[in-house]
Parts: C-alpha cells; structure tokens; sequence
C-alpha cells in the first residue's frame, strides 16, 4: 500500500496526508474539490485555510481530478459525513476509477452518521459500490487525534477496523509510522458510531466549560458520555469493549477536553450566548457533532436507547434551550443505580 489517495483537503485530510507521506514515506494524491485550493496546495505548499504552519512535503500531489487517485493501493475518504455519499458516488463514476478493476480498498476517516438515513459510513459505502457493481474492501478508522498535531509527527494512537479477513491487519502495517500507532479491530459499527457520539458530547463538554463549571462536572459528563455512547454502540451491534478502547473513550476524552477541539469550542460559543448560525458562519471547519446530534438521537429513539445527554444537546442546539437549564434538568432526573443501561 504505497500508493495512498486521499479524497478530501480539509484540516484531517491534509493532516493525514502530510503524515503518510512524510513520516511514512507513502506517495499520496491529495483531492481537493475547488481546484484553486489544489492549485494553491501545490504551488504554496501549505492550507493555511484548514492546517496552519504545516508544510505539505513533496511526497504529497494535490489534485482536483479524481481520476489522478485511480490505481491507488488504499484510498482514505475523509469528508464531512453530509458529503460522505455524494464524494464517493462521484469517484466510483470517475471513467478511470471505474476501469481500474481491482477491489476498491477504502478507509473512512470520517466520524458521523448520515443525517436523512442514519446510516454509517460502511452502510453508505456498501449502498455505493453496490450500485454499481464495485466490488469493496472496507475500513474504518478513529481515535484520539487532533489533525495539526498528527501533521507536526506528534505520537498519535488511533484504530482501524474491518470485517473483512485479514483487512485491517494490512492496513495497520501499512500505514503505521513511527509517529502513527495503528491497532487493528474487526468492530466497525463500533469504531463508527464512537467516533460519531463522542463528538455530540464534546459540545456538551465545551458548554460545561463555558459556564465556567468544574472538573467534577466535566469528569461525570465525559463518565455518563461514554455509558450513552456504549449503550447505543452495543445496540446497534458494536462490542462494549471498543467504547473503553481508543475509539470510544481515547476519542471522548481527547475531543471534550483538547483546545483544538472543534465540538468542545462549539458548546463554549453556546454557552456564551452565540447563535448556531454565527458559530457556523464564522469558520470553514465543520463541528460534526453540529449535525450529528439530532441524527443520533433519532437513532436512539429507533433503537429505544436513552440517551439524556444528546437530547439537551439537541434541545440547546436547535430548540433555543438555555445551556444552564439544560445542565439542571441533567442534574434532577430521576435516581438510579449507576449499573443500569
């Protein structure tokens, strides 16, 4: 798997591709949607609009043209999970993409659910090639990783998984790096949805913080994050072991306490009184757990999970509910013994 393709030039996107080039020596082609970006890409050598102050290095050719990532060995999908399905749709058209023959090795670094159908990224990708005949070879990967540190080679831990025989094993080898710790799982349901959930209580984390309340707060907030986030994984088919691994609780911790998190600075903004469209206004980056909160608890009511802490997330998001009155009814639910799901 030397040579990688990476559809997508956002902050994660380029993060990956500027590690898996430089630090892992890989040839990567690098898809911009707006080819003044991939133009700029290439002549500046950097995305101060997504990665500030990082260098992107020569091992790494950005590219409007999908069909320059035809006859990559792994191609890595790192869009927002809004854009998942229409990207992929478009590259599996691609005439030279279509030509090439051979199983299509793809690795979603995205980290939602789909917001009109609820489904992950894997069912997504499945529903694409399917349709039209392109035999698949799925993976998907989370954890703990802010992308500017990632870029700068600071040691990052994340997980791949596949349910496919011996995937996630070649990936893991393949693109792990000194500077890039890969362990392999075959949980992808829960690989996905605890890179999905987590960022819906990061945004309840940063309005903890913007109300100026304390660490016992925030420590039970990320405890009762992980038991929702748990029981709708293991609902949905994930194995309770992967939410105490680095894609649940790695990810959780890493996302409701870590300065760069985009989620946490969007409950932050919340609780100062900001509106939603004056937090998405003001930057190109995209808080996932934004969208992904209502698709989650629409996919807890299906699934009949109880999950208190995305529903008042919901409520202060998109129902005007004030975040101190949000965190009291928190505070006086009903009693009850910790152990029940």
């Amino acid at each position: 798997m030397k040579r990688v393709g990476v559809l997508g030039a956002g902050s994660w996107g380029t993060a990956l591709a500027v590690h898996l080039a430089g630090a892992g020596g890989h040839a990567v082609r690098l898809w911009a949607r707006d080819p003044a970006l991939a133009r700029s890409l290439a002549e500046r050598r950097e995305n101060p609009e997504y990665l500030r102050e990082v260098e992107i290095p020569p091992g790494v050719e950005p590219t409007s043209e999908m069909a320059d990532l035809a006859g990559s060995d792994v191609v890595l999908l790192v869009v927002p999970s809004h854009g998942f399905r229409a990207v992929l749709r478009q590259f599996l058209a691609t005439p030279a993409v279509a030509a090439d023959g051979r199983p299509l090795v793809l690795v979603s670094a995205t980290k939602g659910i789909e917001s009109d159908s609820l489904a992950r990224m894997s069912q997504v990708a499945a529903e694409e090639t399917s349709r039209v005949g392109q035999p698949l070879r799925f993976a998907a990967l989370a954890g703990p990783s802010f992308a500017p540190e990632l870029a700068r080679n600071v040691p990052s831990l994340v997980v791949i998984a596949s349910e496919v025989p011996g995937l996630a094993t070649e990936i893991r080898e393949a693109l792990s790096t000194p500077a890039l710790r890969l362990y392999s799982s075959p949980d992808v349901v829960g690989v996905e949805l605890g890179g999905a959930t987590k960022n819906v209580i990061a945004i309840a984390a940063g309005i903890l913080s913007g109300l100026g309340l304390g660490h016992n707060t925030l420590a039970a907030l990320i405890t009762r994050g992980l038991h929702e986030i748990t029981r709708l994984g293991v609902a949905c088919g994930g194995q309770p072991r992967t939410f105490a691994g680095l894609a649940g609780l790695g990810d959780l911790v890493l996302t409701c306490t870590g300065a760069l998190s985009r989620n946490r600075r969007t409950g932050m903004e919340l609780a100062a009184g900001k509106t939603l469209a004056e937090i998405t206004g003001e930057t190109p980056m995209v808080a996932e757990g934004i969208r992904n909160s209502a698709a989650i608890a629409r996919l807890a009511a299906l699934r009949g999970v109880e999950m208190p802490i995305t529903e008042q997330v919901v409520a202060v998001l998109y129902q005007d509910k004030d975040p101190r009155r949000a965190v009291e009814e928190l505070m006086t639910r009903g009693l009850k013994a910790e152990a029940e799901l």
